[in-house]
């Protein structure tokens, strides 16, 4: 029998969910999808300062699965900044926080724009 999925906790979902080049024609834009713990990870790594283990608890999984989902995150950036190409952020395996506090620390946004 296979282990249990264990659900990404995720603060809080991106402001914008499409990213890319303004000059496309509409026939021509092409799609990566990132999905939205694979944005956490690099919100929480790339902008508020984690490694990879307090990002691990932050998110409720083991350091192992975040190095996995940040670096797919990282080549799916560079595709879309190297390659022209848009990004789409949804879908995924995650349930996002309460914000009230339980197990979200310093880096969850909920809880910051609540007080």
């Amino acid at each position: 029998m296979p282990r249990p999925m264990k659900w990404r906790k995720v603060c809080s979902l991106p402001e914008s969910s499409k990213f890319g080049p303004l000059d496309l024609a509409l026939a021509d834009q092409q799609y990566i999808n990132m999905t939205v713990d694979e944005y956490e990870t690099i919100r929480l790594i790339d902008l508020e300062g984690f490694n990879q283990e307090e990002c691990g608890k932050q998110m409720n999984i083991a350091r192992t699965t975040v190095q996995g989902i940040y670096i797919e995150a990282r080549r799916k950036l560079a595709q879309s900044l190297v390659n022209g190409k848009i990004l789409i952020i949804e879908g995924g395996e995650y349930r996002l926080c309460d914000g009230l506090g339980n197990g979200c620390g310093r880096g969850c946004r909920r809880r910051r724009r609540q007080t």
